[in-house]
């Protein structure tokens, strides 16, 4: 099945580029090897009817589809996995102080690290949570980082979701129906465990609940059923224990927020919300929500209850913020950043404009507000009515588009027809703080690009995911992250990180 297998230039997850399996590989190589295209099959089909039986699905236009998981592991040695697991954690650290500074007393935008403009200016800054501090100082409870390899095999940050990140459910429920379909390959790997992700997340809510309670009430706050991510909702409250309520299910009383049930009201102390800010409370954002409870940020404004994420988190995912995050590490922590961004041109500045618009067809283009792909422009593969309509829309509103270089993402084996061909992948470690340390579950969720050439993962865009493996290490880490701290804000003047490596890659 690996006899057509040809590595295209981009860095392979398996082969090096004599096409020699990398060390962290060779044992799935090996294994992989001993199968011919019908035994594949066969567990393909013991895949889709265990997807089929729990009902594990995404929804995509309308249609409830089982998620796609390619059964080619992506496996990440324990040396690797220290350093993201370091940098998603350092990340996560500095932009809980962006968020808590920009909402208080914006001295980063005094000492001219962040323009004030920039950040007043993004559709996700909501006034409504100045002022605001959440009862244990956690804004991210909850953070997926996006990243990607560049040719050189290099870790580096491609964007932050520090809003209502997806994906962690399919992280755990890919590794279950792994051990079912392959569980020879466990015999012969020493692989960390995901499973107890629901537990870190629920220690981490029961943290933010107000004080005064020893025992305090958690919820999972869903859309509905109609949300393409409602099968996440619903296993991450049934797995934590905790109820998955609706807007309707929820009321504003004196201040307090509860829970309707069978055997009357009962008080919620944290809300672990699953819909955007502007759905969430209808007396502050949209009054036309049903989807919200209204006055629930006024009970969080008056301590008495939790949200998480916290509202306004957006501001530090906006993709005109990303390019400043090096400095905001720099700037918050006094450390030079473990992961780099990928170089990123930002056609506000004017001469930066006329630059990115006489590039536009050898350029990726992203909408500052765009997720899951929508949006995107990949300059190569545009039409030119494409790029036309695109130079009007960058023109006419620069501070609403980034820039990037295109890269190939790294590709991995997937399976395609009867036989492996590289398909590009990228990583979503997911990040959970409880305020006094920042703990990331061991590896995260690997997305594949499925069509030949596709450069986009998005399960909304065509893409699937892989189960992906971090392998157990000798000895001691080097890098202590579960005992890491989730520090003050130093405020200490930037620090100019120097030259990074100009790297850009395509959008979740």
């Amino acid at each position: 099945m690996f006899d057509r297998y040809a590595v295209n230039g981009a860095w392979d997850e398996m082969f090096s580029g004599d096409g020699v399996a990398r060390p962290s590989y060779e044992t799935l190589h090996d294994v992989l090897g001993t199968l011919s295209s019908d035994d594949f099959r066969a567990r393909c089909a013991l895949r889709d009817r265990s997807f089929r039986d729990q009902g594990i699905t995404f929804s995509l236009s309308g249609e409830e589809r089982p998620f796609p998981l390619d059964l080619v592991p992506r496996v990440i040695p324990a040396d690797e996995w220290e350093v993201i697991e370091a940098g998603v954690a350092q990340r996560v650290r500095a932009l809980e102080a962006f968020l808590s500074d920009i909402y208080g007393a914006g001295q980063v935008m005094t000492d001219g690290v962040v323009p004030r403009r920039l950040l007043t200016t993004s559709s996700h800054f909501h006034r409504q949570a100045a002022g605001f501090e959440p009862p244990n100082g956690v804004r991210v409870h909850v953070a997926g980082i996006d990243l990607i390899r560049d040719d050189q095999g290099r870790y580096c940050v491609l964007e932050d979701n520090l809003r209502t990140p997806s994906g962690i459910s399919y992280v755990v429920e890919n590794r279950r129906a792994m051990t079912h379909v392959f569980p020879e390959l466990f015999a012969s790997h020493r692989v960390r465990p995901v499973a107890d992700y629901p537990s870190y997340l629920l220690e981490a809510l029961r943290a933010a609940a107000p004080e005064g309670g020893s025992d305090p009430t958690v919820v999972v706050l869903t859309p509905g059923v109609h949300n393409s991510a409602y099968f996440e909702h619903s296993f991450l409250a049934r797995q934590m224990g905790v109820e998955l309520v609706e807007g309707r299910d929820l009321v504003c009383r004196d201040g307090y927020v509860s829970m309707r049930s069978t055997e009357g009201e009962q008080r919620v102390d944290v809300v672990y919300r699953r819909l955007d800010d502007e759905y969430l409370d209808p007396l502050h954002f949209r009054p036309n929500s049903l989807l919200g409870c209204p006055g629930i940020l006024n009970s969080a404004r008056l301590g008495r209850v939790a949200i998480a994420n916290a509202v306004g988190n957006g501001v530090a995912d906006d993709k005109a913020v990303y390019p400043y995050v090096p400095q905001l590490i720099q700037y918050y922590l006094s450390e030079k950043p473990i992961l780099a961004n990928v170089e990123t041109y930002k056609p506000e500045d004017p001469d930066v404009l006329a630059w990115v618009l006489d590039r536009l067809d050898r350029l990726v283009l992203k909408p500052v507000d765009g997720s899951g792909g929508y949006g995107l422009v990949i300059g190569p593969h545009a039409s030119g009515a494409q790029l036309a309509t695109l130079a009007a829309q960058v023109a006419a509103n620069p501070r609403g588009w980034i820039a990037q270089d295109v890269i190939q993402l790294s590709t991995s084996p997937t399976l395609c027809d009867d036989h492996f061909e590289p398909r590009h992948v990228d990583l979503r470690p997911f990040a959970v703080n409880d305020g006094s340390k920042i703990w990331v579950a061991p590896g995260g969720l690997t997305r594949v690009a499925l069509p030949r050439g596709s450069l986009v993962v998005n399960s909304s865009q065509g893409g699937g995911s892989k189960d992906t493996w971090v392998l157990a290490g000798e000895g001691r880490p080097r890098v202590q992250l579960h005992a890491t701290p989730v520090p003050e804000p130093t405020r200490g003047r930037p620090v100019d990180p120097g030259p990074t490596q100009g790297i850009a890659a395509q959008q979740q």
